[in-house]
């Protein structure tokens, strides 16, 4: 199979027959073999309805995933990419903002120009400037300088990936928003951009909201942290651990050694002694977080396990 396109979505019953149509044009048009997954992530009006429908109308090609509630937007791709079976997934959104007809040269960036994950840039955008082009290009920023990864839109709903990337990385809790990053962690690093339309939404709402600034940055943290301590945790508590509990120590032998020398000087009334006391204290508990968190990573069960109430076209 050429092509999976993948489509997470939440309450976009008007889009969908005319994104469908859109699509399977642009299949036709190019000759290619393909799949458009649909991921219900717990959508509260038609969707589901409109997606069994199209299915009925085309079975070879639809199919369709149904979350029984929301679970966010890296559920419904985690589930998306353990389902996709073509050479290259695109991922696109459902609200009719990324166009279809740019998944020829994203397929093409993937197998003739062999990157591994190739993402869309909208460099011209209609969204609200002060509320989230602006912060956007802040999370974007800060972003690049962390991962080392040049992309100006880490954010953009429309890429491509290697099949191989999808079944190699995991994407839980809200890391869709750093798929690139989590694909260099994984060993991909040749990771481009290719410049996208972005199109003024036509149906619904949007379903943005500010707090994803905050859980953003929170996030990047995070995947930092697990890119490159997620296996060995004890290298990164146990090296601070260990510095912080070796200063203490140090200060006491010290005090120790020139009580020794003076009796006459005071060693529990000495800043140094509370100083070294309390570096040796969290040094020993920065040893046992990593101790800790070295049991966790070898065994975390049901992180990504979600309720599926239905799917078609799929075993």
């Amino acid at each position: 199979m050429d092509l999976s396109i993948v489509i997470p979505l939440l309450n976009e019953e008007e889009s969908l027959p005319e994104l469908t149509d859109w699509i399977q044009r642009i299949m036709v048009e190019n000759g290619f073999s393909y799949e458009i997954l649909y991921i219900d992530d717990g959508s509260t009006d038609r969707s589901w309805e409109i997606i069994s429908r199209l299915r009925q109308g085309d079975p070879e090609h639809i199919k369709g995933i149904k979350f029984q509630r929301n679970y966010g937007k890296s559920a419904a791709l985690n589930e998306g990419f353990k389902a996709a079976k073509g050479e290259v997934i695109i991922t696109m959104d459902a609200d009719l903002q990324d166009s279809p007809d740019e998944i020829p040269g994203l397929r093409n960036m993937i197998l003739d120009e062999h990157y591994d994950l190739v993402s869309g840039w909208k460099k011209i955008r209609y969204d609200n400037t002060l509320t989230k082009n602006l912060p956007s290009k802040l999370f974007n920023a800060a972003t690049r300088k962390v991962s080392g990864i040049y992309l100006h839109d880490f954010n953009c709903g429309l890429k491509a990936y290697r099949k191989k990337v999808v079944k190699s990385i995991e994407v839980y809790g809200e890391m869709h928003r750093y798929i690139p990053v989590i694909a260099k962690w994984s060993g991909f690093r040749k990771i481009g951009e290719k410049v996208v339309e972005h199109r003024a939404r036509k149906y619904g709402v949007t379903k943005f909201g500010l707090n994803r600034f905050i859980n953003g940055f929170l996030d990047l943290a995070s995947i930092t942290f697990v890119g490159k301590y997620g296996k060995r945790p004890m290298h990164f508590f146990g090296s601070w651990g260990s510095l912080s509990f070796g200063i203490g120590f140090v200060s006491i032998i010290y005090l120790l050694v020139a009580k020794i020398m003076n009796p006459e000087v005071s060693l529990s009334n000495r800043p140094a002694f509370y100083i070294g006391l309390t570096a040796m204290v969290i040094g020993s508990q920065l040893f046992l977080a990593g101790f800790l968190g070295e049991l966790i990573s070898r065994n975390s069960p049901g992180r990504n396990h979600y309720l599926v109430e239905e799917k078609i076209g799929l075993d």
